[in-house]
């Protein structure tokens, strides 16, 4: 199927299964992105690589930009479905194609672009970060036109992996107490989040809940997770505009 005329189109790469929660509350985690990224008239084509579901090499073309989900899966791993998606990720890195990655897909971007990952040095990270954008970069050179960007900004987190090491030529731009990549940008058509945009704080509270029911993490530490969800609140309106400015209009410019 072609775009037609100037609408947009964008292609949601879904590492994750749906949850039984997200199902009842939000139809599945495809919904929960077209809710925090998709505006009118745009269309998006969901593919489920976790199950194998990708699309044609030459479909790629036809596409705006790419987004990457989390997923339980390590982004290191050696199963068919996430080689063959760092395969689809140099792909599109070569055809300069935009391409946001969160959370595991942050990860799955580094290492299909020769960075590293592997298990977060500090253990899990749950609940929600303050994270400091780098001092004195472009970002508005990036994203497009944003109001003042304030030094550090507060993101839902849910991983046990990390990046180690950003591929060669990217930039980090944001980083925390608990995790020295937390955004990192690559050329003009790379970004990688690890906390989550897309998550609201339910989504995240049904996620702590289940980890602690199957022994994941201990229930001190998810009680703990979830107090200071409590007294804090993610600043998930600004990073959502980020990545859709990012994705639909920020005509990213190299920094000298």
């Amino acid at each position: 199927m072609m775009i037609a005329g100037d609408q947009k189109r964008y292609c949601m790469l879904m590492a994750v299964r749906d949850s039984d929660y997200v199902k009842k509350a939000y139809g599945g985690y495809f919904n929960v992105f077209l809710k925090a990224f998709a505006e009118e008239g745009e269309q998006w084509d969901l593919f489920r690589v976790v199950d194998g579901e990708f699309p044609e090499i030459d479909d790629l073309h036809k596409y705006h930009g790419f987004v990457i989900s989390g997923s339980p899966s390590d982004a290191y791993g050696n199963e068919i479905w996430i080689l063959k998606l760092c395969f689809l990720l140099q792909t599109l890195d070569a055809m300069e194609k935009k391409v946001l990655g969160i959370c595991f897909g942050h990860q799955v971007l580094c290492r299909a672009l020769g960075g590293k990952v592997g298990k977060a040095y500090g253990g899990w990270d749950l609940g929600l970060r303050k994270i400091r954008i780098v001092e004195d970069f472009p970002l508005r050179r990036f994203f497009g036109i944003l109001e003042e960007i304030p030094p550090s900004l507060t993101i839902i987190k849910c991983h046990q992996d990390e990046v180690w090491e950003v591929p060669l030529g990217a930039e980090v731009i944001a980083f925390s107490e608990q995790t020295g990549v937390e955004m990192f940008v690559l050329s003009d058509h790379i970004l990688g989040i690890q906390g989550h945009p897309e998550y609201t704080k339910d989504i995240l509270y049904n996620i702590i809940d289940r980890l602690a029911n199957d022994s994941s993490i201990n229930k001190e530490f998810a009680e703990a997770a979830k107090s200071r969800m409590e007294i804090d609140e993610p600043d998930r309106k600004f990073l959502v505009k980020i990545c859709k400015n990012f994705l639909k209009y920020g005509e990213i410019i190299s920094p000298p």
